[in-house]
């Protein structure tokens, strides 16, 4: 592995203790009211949601054999989002019919996500918990969802495990995480933060974005085949995001676990 490619082990370790970052944890904490605005600082979630969506709607669905025309395709689907923030994923993957768990590192998140699936008459499980605790408990789902979530953790490796240990053998895994690379460092860190303001300053930290090439190791030292790879790109001549071949700044990876039970 190039020097380069070590840099993402400089986050935050714990002696294993734990995968969560207090600092990244607390930082989320404090919005924590405000995941549901969409003209608030998780706005630019609200907008990349649908394309994400699809992304995990159409692969979950051709891995499955879920019917995608159907209303709720997910219907016999358990997963679980890792991170889940406000329940911003959660919600409408429990509207496709799945089975769906949320957790997070953050009480405040888990209880704005908890007053929102319940005004929005959803059957969500959410709890603050850690995927390490979680796969401790011996919980197994048929995929697992981490979108942007690698990026704040203290410890990526002992994260991806955790993640790997929840899916259930022929699972799949579904992240969406940011490439370390100097278009990235122009656009989702000074121009998203500083020059467009899209989101809060300090929410990122450039050098603890991952490669794509990283993070595929990450997969495969758990078990996982990668599937599929696509960019986030923003098409600012239509003011919208589509998936694309470029993975320079934005990208989502599909990987399947094999199936060994």
């Amino acid at each position: 592995m190039a020097k380069s490619d070590k840099l993402f082990y400089k986050h935050e370790k714990r002696a294993n203790r734990t995968t969560a970052s207090e600092r990244e944890v607390k930082r989320f904490e404090d919005l924590a009211g405000q995941w549901w605005d969409t003209e608030g600082p998780f706005a630019p979630l609200h907008r990349i949601n649908p394309v994400r969506l699809t992304f995990i709607r159409d692969h979950l669905c051709a891995h499955f054999g879920c019917d995608v025309t159907q209303k709720k395709p997910f219907k016999n689907l358990s997963i679980i989002d890792i991170g889940c923030g406000g329940g911003l994923i959660c919600e409408p993957l429990s509207r496709l019919g799945a089975q769906v768990m949320g957790i997070d590192a953050g009480e405040q998140n888990i209880k704005s996500s908890s007053i929102h699936a319940t005004q929005s008459g959803l059957d969500i499980t959410y709890e603050k918990l850690l995927p390490e605790d979680a796969a401790a408990r011996g919980l197994l789902f048929d995929a697992v969802v981490n979108l942007e979530v690698i990026e704040h953790v203290a410890d990526p490796e002992g994260f991806i495990s955790a993640c790997g240990t929840l899916v259930k053998p022929g699972g799949v895994m579904v992240c969406a995480t940011l490439n370390r690379t100097l278009k990235s460092l122009a656009f989702a860190k000074i121009g998203a933060e500083y020059v467009l303001r899209w989101l809060p300053r300090g929410t990122h930290d450039w050098r603890l974005f991952l490669k794509p090439s990283e993070f595929c190791a990450l997969l495969r030292g758990q078990n996982f085949t990668i599937a599929d790879m696509k960019g986030l790109t923003y098409n600012i001549l239509f003011d919208e995001w589509i998936l694309s071949d470029d993975l320079n700044v934005n990208y989502m990876l599909f990987a399947k676990k094999a199936n060994t039970a």
